[in-house]
Order: C-alpha cells, then structure tokens, then sequence
C-alpha cells in the first residue's frame, strides 16, 4: 500500500480544497474507472517524484480505498474503508455518480472527497475553496508553480527557470515558459504593491509616535 500524508498546510487559518489530495468521482465516472470489478492504483506526484498512492477496487454500488496514513512522522497505520456510491439521472440521458462521504455522520452527496487520513467531503474537512482566500498575486504564484512543475523544475517562483526537459516540444516549452514568466510578472507586482502597503503603514505608524 502507498502512503498518504494529511496534505499540504497552508500558513495561517484554514485549509483549502487545493492543500488536499482529492478524489473526484467524475473522473472516475469519465475514465470508466467505477466499473465493478476493478482494482488499480491512484497516485500523486510532486515535481516529478511521487509523494503517494492508494489502492482503489470497485464493486456494484461502493468502491474501496486501501492506503497507509501517518500523522508528524509517527508510525505508519493502515487504512481500509468503502465509500459509497449514488447515482442520480442526467437531463440529457445517462446517469451520474456521486460519493457519499464516508465520515460518521456526515453521508453528504458529493464529487470530490479530500485526504487526510481518512477521505471525506470539504464541510468535514473544514475546507474553504481557494477562491475564498487567494489574492490575486498568490494564484498567479501557484499557477506558474504548476508549470514550473510540469517543466521539471525546481519549485519556487524566486528559483531561478530551468530549461527545456527531455521530449518535450521546444513550441511546447517556448509556450509554458511564456505563461510562466508572465505569472511570475503578476505575482511579484502584487507582492511589491503589497509590501508597500505595509511599508506605508509602518511610516504611518512611526509618525503618530
């Protein structure tokens, strides 16, 4: 079994929905990966490098997680637990499915389920989306982070770029790295009108000394 971890902490406050490894059950649906029957592995990676995995087998109306979790670097411990499956009729034909988070008494009907040490939906995970909370300069910053990832290169918008990783198209590359740096660009404008502010206010502070 792989390990998961509690997901990435955001500095200050809540978490949001984009600290936490998720499972989306459209994805699922889209893939053909909710057929009975099925066992196949999920994983997630970093800059690369995997970071974790869970095994997920499929049966009629609940498919099952099978993982290790662990929490500040204590022993390894063992996860395994159904989650429940809902399916609800579309407009257009077809039908669509749903989880019912697994977390005593809860049961809510949703797409996306979040991990920690046990999956659940955003309410019990005391999630807030990343909309609620990012500035402007804060989701340019993650966004080029992305590309900086699918780049291969080191995580961190002050690095310093990297270039073109092996395979890739050099059109592909040029386009990424124009995002990129355009991002970088919005990030670190905000970040100086920011730091500013605060300059202005600790003038303004002295002042009134």
């Amino acid at each position: 079994m792989g390990g998961i971890g509690s997901g990435r902490r955001y500095q200050g406050g809540k978490d949001t929905t984009g600290d936490m490894r998720s499972l989306d059950v459209r994805k699922l649906q889209r893939e053909g990966s909710l057929k009975p029957g099925r066992v196949y592995w999920l994983k997630w990676s970093r800059y690369g490098k995997e970071v974790a995995s869970i095994q997920i087998r499929t049966e009629a109306d609940r498919v099952i997680l099978d993982y290790r979790t662990r929490r500040n670097g204590g022993d390894w411990q063992p996860m395994e637990y159904p989650i429940y499956l809902e399916w609800t009729d579309c407009n257009l034909g077809g039908r669509r499915a749903w989880f019912l988070c697994p977390a005593v008494g809860c049961g809510r009907r949703v797409a996306i389920l979040y991990g920690g040490a046990l999956f659940a939906c955003r309410h019990c995970h005391k999630l807030n989306y990343e909309c609620q909370r990012e500035t402007d300069y804060d989701r340019a910053a993650r966004r080029a982070d992305r590309i900086r990832e699918k780049l291969g290169w080191e995580a961190g918008i002050l690095n310093l770029p990297g270039g073109k990783p092996k395979g890739m198209h050099w059109r592909t590359f040029r386009q990424l790295k124009a995002q990129h740096d355009a991002l970088v660009g919005v990030s670190l404008d905000g970040m100086a009108k920011r730091l500013g502010l605060i300059d202005r206010r600790l003038l303004d502070l002295q002042d009134n000394f």
